[in-house]
């Protein structure tokens, strides 16, 4: 019996009808209040319906909501039951947080939680409000919020365009995705500037400022467009997931899959943007690759980049995929076509035009080979568009980069100062080839070229008539110096390109080789009356294998008693205190990483990941790092994933199973101030 192509996909059905994990879950509901500037009436609006629904009977209760002062907007609160917030001390500034743990002991039906884009304080458990509100819905609490939209991340690049203003806070499109609805609260933008000028948005000096910045007329016409075309998309995207749901006869194509081209560079957060919103407007799968390269290093700062990018990615909905091959442009094109990929979309190049001419545009190779594929091509942002200035702190030069070209060069001078005299001036320039390609092969690439200009300077000055000066007797010296320098530049570039080739290749063979024997050692059969012992040797090796992969101190968790306890440390010899254990006992819970270099619990010392099997969380495998960002980062991600996968494995096959954990008072990290009570209003 075959299949009709034109009916939709059984598993995309029990997907959209189980939450995505096949079994029926108990989360709470999710409405999102949507403007397109503050002012227009999405905190009031939210109220006024959170009335109506308390007069049905149903238990609600503020969880945070910002009046700004608003009389009309303060009335509306009375009567309802009100979360007292944490009290957070930054310097001499008191800030008001959401209290999370008192809404999830208190478990109402619904919790009002304003300004869904707000960054939290320390002292809060989560970096992001919305993180909040993703813990509360988990919990099975319903959630009214408010939102405008220059904080949706993907429409960042758009909204700076018809502001000139950058908007820092952004939460990821996939909150607003998971909105159960979404209402959009618009006014005329003559409606809102009226308020805004009678003192009803901002107080009359703010007010003034505002209108001369942020709310121009223009500006305001161009956010609400934006706010009404996101929300017609998002009402489209319903209408197909309810045609889909309840088997409306429609079109049913096999659907485009789009991959986004990502590298250590600004300008890929605009492309990555751009990718999103194709993807959303062809209701596309979506991919982010990056290609490593193996004939270069990448430098701590592109590093760094490149891990922002790989998160926005992330966070935008995006499959993140890192790769290694010779060839960038060939390594794309093969992952596209081996996962049928119809569109690549690029980010335009903005490198100098004398660059160009050397080292062509891998968007020109990319379309020439894409075949079939096409091929996007977007551009860049004004503000990333303009020149940067290039920073002494940016550039890798330490003390050996410049001290040991010179002193390679005085050791050559000296040498070829006492044999020159059996030398002709062609051998000498040769044998000043000698430092450039060491110190390359030393120290890279600045180091070759600082040798190389000493070289040069030292060569005309020593061996070149009249010696002991910097001028040229013989003109036809000139082209000697001009190939000389031609050829300690290309030497020194090549000589640094094998040296980072030969980098990229042993850390590749280390890490390979660590998963190789970290597998081997664990899936091997246990000996005969095995016993708790086997266990914790398996427990050291691989803490100790984790440790020497990622250079860092280790700490591997497993439940006991109904609590989670330290079992193996390997590079520390202080474990955990109670704070700690509960940052661990949340990841455990929720199977969600947290604390230091995460979003949640950032101000940890530790930084946590749950060892998980498709059965549930066996464990948390602990780490403290200089820079643990860099061990989270997409890329490496991958590599530790890999050893968490097959810890967890093992541990299944050492009958080591899910287990609950009892109900702990280990106080939030960072949360230290005394909680208040609810109270009523």
């Amino acid at each position: 019996m075959t299949r009709d192509d034109n009916r939709p996909d059984p598993d995309a059905l029990l997907r959209r009808v189980t939450g995505g994990n096949g079994n029926k879950t108990q989360k709470g509901s999710f409405k999102i209040f949507l403007g397109y500037a503050a002012g227009v009436g999405k905190t009031y609006t939210m109220l006024e319906e959170a009335r109506a629904l308390k007069k049905e009977g149903n238990d609600i209760i503020i969880g945070i909501v910002e009046t700004h002062g608003r009389a009309e907007t303060e009335a509306l609160i009375e009567g309802f039951p009100v979360i007292e917030p944490v009290l957070c001390q930054i310097g001499d500034v008191t800030v008001k947080e959401l209290d999370l743990d008192t809404i999830l002991s208190r478990r109402p039906e619904i919790v009002l939680v304003d300004e869904l884009a707000h960054t939290n304080a320390p002292c809060s458990r989560h970096t992001k409000r919305y993180q909040d509100v993703e813990e509360l819905i988990e919990a099975g609490i319903s959630v009214f919020s408010t939102l405008n939209i220059q904080h949706i991340e993907s429409l960042n690049d758009a909204v700076a365009e018809i502001t000139k203003i950058r908007v820092e806070e952004t939460i990821p499109d996939r909150v607003v995705e998971m909105a159960d609805d979404i209402e959009l609260i618009d006014i005329p933008p003559e409606t809102l500037l009226e308020r805004l000028r009678e003192g009803k948005v901002y107080i009359p000096k703010k007010a003034e400022q505002a209108i001369r910045r942020f709310f121009q007329k223009g500006h305001l016409m161009g956010l609400r467009e934006l706010s009404l075309r996101y929300t017609a998309h998002k009402v489209d995207s319903e209408m197909r997931t309810y045609m889909s749901t309840h088997a409306i006869v429609g079109p049913w194509p096999a659907g485009t899959r789009l991959l986004v081209c990502v590298s250590p560079s600004p300008l890929s957060v605009h492309a990555i943007r751009a990718a999103r919103q194709l993807a959303d407007d062809l209701d596309a799968a979506w991919f982010a690759v990056y290609v490593e390269p193996q004939r270069h290093l990448v430098s701590p700062m592109e590093r760094e980049q490149l891990t922002r990018n790989l998160k926005l990615a992330e966070e935008l909905g995006s499959e993140v995929k890192v790769i290694s091959g010779p060839d960038i442009v060939d390594e794309i094109i093969r992952f596209a076509r081996d996962n049928n990929i119809s569109l690549i979309v690029a980010g335009s190049p903005r490198r100098p035009a004398w660059q160009e001419v050397f080292r062509g545009p891998l968007v020109y190779d990319l379309v020439r080979k894409s075949g079939t594929i096409d091929v996007v091509v977007v551009g860049s942002p004004l503000e990333t568009s303009k020149k940067t200035p290039v920073s002494i702190k940016n550039l890798d030069i330490g003390l050996q980069t410049v001290t040991g070209p010179v002193v390679l060069t005085i050791i050559t001078t000296l040498i070829l100062w006492f044999a020159q005299s059996k030398l002709e001036f062609l051998n000498v320039a040769m044998l000043f080839l000698v430092p450039v390609l060491l110190a390359s092969i030393l120290w890279g690439r600045t180091a070759g070229i600082i040798t190389t200009v000493c070289a040069v300077a030292t060569l005309d000055f020593f061996f070149v008539k009249p010696t002991l000066s910097f001028a040229v007797e013989d003109l036809r010296y000139i082209p000697s110096f001009l190939v000389f320098l031609f050829v300690a530049l290309s030497t020194s570039m090549l000589a640094d390109a094998l040296r980072r080739q030969s980098v990229v290749t042993r850390q590749r063979d280390r890490f390979i080789s660590a998963i190789f024997s970290f597998t081997t050692m664990l899936l091997s059969p246990p000996d005969p009356g095995d016993s708790p012992a086997r266990l914790d040797s398996v427990l050291i090796q691989a803490a100790e294998k984790i440790h020497d992969v990622f250079e860092c101190e280790v700490v591997i968790l497993l439940p006991g008693n109904g609590s989670l306890r330290s079992r193996v440390m390997v590079g520390s010899k202080t474990p955990p205190d109670e704070k700690e254990l509960g940052v661990a006992s949340w990841v455990f819970s929720h199977n969600t990483a947290a604390g230091k270099g995460t979003d949640t619990f950032a101000t940890a010392r530790w930084a946590y990941i749950p060892i998980k099997t498709h059965n549930g969380v066996l464990g948390v495998l602990g780490f403290r790092s200089e820079k643990p960002d860099q061990i989270l980062a997409p890329d490496k991600r991958q590599i530790l994933a890999a050893f968490t996968n097959v810890l967890a494995i093992a541990l299944e096959g050492m009958g080591i199973q899910p287990q609950q954990l009892s109900p702990v008072d280990h106080p939030a990290y960072g949360r230290d101030l005394p909680k208040k009570n609810e109270t009523g209003s």
